[in-house]
């Protein structure tokens, strides 16, 4: 019986849309969700496991009814197929496929200005184009029609 947070090695038995089982022996499999594949963010499971693949895998989770959670990205393997995809493919991929979590979205900018300066900033620019919309809209309502001697100019 395997623990949560051992590492072993298995081999892939099938692979589905939202991840691979994977078989990691003493008649036990768990899943490698899709999100558990890789570090980086994978759109298509194929290209990064086959059927009949071994993989190194980290157990992160047995369930009350036993079910096993299994992950690839965790078990330390630096290296996965999925990034040696990535890196064939070259770096136009890797930046199209970067998650938030990814982004460092730290003070630092190359304008000087954080996060909330820059908010701040949107804020205060939409808040003018609104009164200038807002202006522009009475004065198109108004359309030449004097309400104190109801007539036309």
């Amino acid at each position: 019986m395997v623990a949560v947070g051992s590492i072993v090695e298995g081999k892939v038995v099938s692979v589905m849309k939202f991840g691979a089982f994977v078989d990691i022996g003493n008649n036990q499999s768990g899943l490698v969700h899709i999100s558990e594949i890789s570090q980086s963010y994978v759109t298509d499971i194929n290209e990064c496991v086959k059927k009949g693949d071994k993989v190194k895998v980290k157990v992160i989770k047995i369930d009350e009814n036993g079910k096993i959670n299994l992950s690839i990205k965790q078990a330390g393997d630096k290296k996965t197929k999925a990034s040696a995809h990535q890196e064939k493919k070259g770096d136009t991929q890797k930046t199209a496929s970067v998650r938030p979590a990814e982004i460092d979205w730290g003070e630092h900018r190359a304008d000087g200005l954080s996060f909330e300066d820059k908010l701040s900033k949107f804020k205060q620019d939409s808040d003018e184009k609104m009164q200038t919309l807002r202006r522009n809209n009475d004065s198109k309502r108004s359309g030449g029609y004097s309400r104190k001697n109801n007539h036309l100019f």
